[in-house]
């Protein structure tokens, strides 16, 4: 099972110092990655649901900061040496691709081949609305984009005509150290399980129980298999809070037995993370 630690862009990583000290700790106990997460802007008030709790609501304050993710893990980079880098997850649609393309490049090629790029179609309207990105048709948006940035680090010279990427036989350098940068689709709906299992190099379906995780790999499998790829070609990271070991502990027992592949687990102050890091060691062999 690999460990990683989520939200780092929030949790005291505003400021340079809190940055620093939140990625170089989370390598130091042994933490296989970083994960931030995106909002370009947060409306104070919005009618759009959120699909990751009950009650619809964010739940961090509006007020809150959203250090941009790309830049967040650029820094980041520069003061790590081993751990992944990975966005959790960026807002495609919102994104030219061309751009992203090349930042996502440039980021993976400086930091050694760590980035991972985790997208998503978006649910906040109000926040298209203030980026100037049309809402509705993001989910095609979301394809054509990712295809098109697939291309820009694969083929020299690139060509991609779809309905909303259109260009010919570009270069765009640097290309990535890695063959082509992981794609990890965010979702927990049928339609990201789908999308997953078609474009994805893996699945986090963000805000799910376990009995629902165990659910949505069952779907994931069927789609992939029909998908006409193999199952373990789209490994599964989740999140979860914990906040006590004995507890957390059983829960990463099951979702070992599901084969996730990844447990993300909330940024927190440095004696709670380091305290929790060193019983996952003990308890699951997270390697330092």
């Amino acid at each position: 099972m690999k460990f990683g630690v989520f939200a780092v862009n929030q949790d005291s990583g505003e400021e340079r110092d809190g940055a620093i000290e939140s990625a170089v700790l989370a390598e130091e106990l042994g933490f296989e990655s970083l994960w931030a997460t995106d909002h370009v802007v947060v409306p104070t008030r919005y009618d759009s649901v959120y699909p990751y709790s009950e009650s619809g609501r964010m739940g961090n304050d509006v007020g809150d900061a959203f250090p941009d993710p790309l830049v967040w893990l650029a820094f980041a980079a520069a003061v790590t040496h081993r751990i992944r880098l990975a966005t959790g997850v960026l807002v495609l649609p919102q994104r030219n691709p061309v751009v992203l393309a090349k930042q996502a490049a440039t980021l993976d090629r400086l930091s050694g081949g760590r980035l991972t790029l985790g997208v998503g179609t978006g649910w906040l309207a109000e926040e298209f609305a203030a980026v100037g990105v049309e809402f509705a048709g993001r989910g095609r948006r979301h394809d054509d984009y990712l295809t098109a940035m697939r291309e820009l680090w694969t083929a020299q010279p690139a060509t991609v005509h779809t309905e909303h990427v259109d260009f010919s036989a570009v270069i765009s350098r640097p290309r990535p150290v890695q063959p082509s940068i992981p794609i990890v689709i965010g979702g927990s709906g049928p339609r990201s399980v789908r999308r997953a299992a078609l474009l994805g190099d893996g699945l986090f379906p963000a805000g799910l129980s376990v009995d629902a995780v165990e659910a949505t790999i069952a779907l994931l499998r069927e789609e992939t298999e029909r998908a006409g790829r193999d199952q373990d070609a789209v490994p599964v990271t989740v999140q979860d809070a914990a906040q006590e070991l004995d507890t957390f502990s059983k829960v990463v027992e099951r979702y070992e037995a599901m084969g996730v592949e990844r447990i993300l687990v909330s940024a927190r102050g440095e004696d709670d993370l380091r305290k929790l890091a060193e019983g996952l060691s003990e308890r699951f062999g997270m390697a330092e």
